[in-house]
């Protein structure tokens, strides 16, 4: 890892920001990113931009899901309700987690490309608030 970038605005606040910076100071060869789960309009923002980017810069695009970054735990659905994965299944389930930072991604300090593939279509489950029981 060279660089991380934290926000806490919305993804279509500052995503053409970073690249910007990040076009501007290094040479991208790849593009690599969580194809989902969570926020739907976070996942289509960033999918439709950096498909773009690969397809006007010739650039290759992988994605995995984003569980390969916060150690499998659950990822914030809506209210109450989280996407889990089990045996490579991901669903949604209703819970009451109180320490929200152990839930937080972290991002590697070298990037494992082989949990990576080129099937990058968005990772959308809907309904995100479906009980499963």
């Amino acid at each position: 890892m060279i660089k991380e970038y934290r926000s806490e605005k919305k993804t279509s606040e500052v995503l053409d920001k970073y690249f910007q910076e990040i076009f501007q100071n290094y040479e991208i060869k790849s593009l690599f990113y969580t194809k989902g789960p969570g926020s739907f309009m976070s996942i289509k923002i960033t999918y439709i931009f950096l498909k773009s980017i690969s397809i006007v810069k010739n650039i290759s695009l992988f994605a995995t899901d984003g569980f390969a970054f916060n150690n499998n735990n659950p990822i914030k659905a809506t209210g109450n309700f989280y996407f889990v994965k089990k045996d490579d299944k991901i669903s949604t389930q209703k819970m009451d987690i109180k320490d929200l930072d152990k839930l937080r991604f972290n991002l590697p300090k070298v990037l494992d490309k082989t949990i990576f593939s080129k099937d990058n279509q968005p990772l959308y489950i809907l309904p995100a608030v479906k009980e499963i029981d």
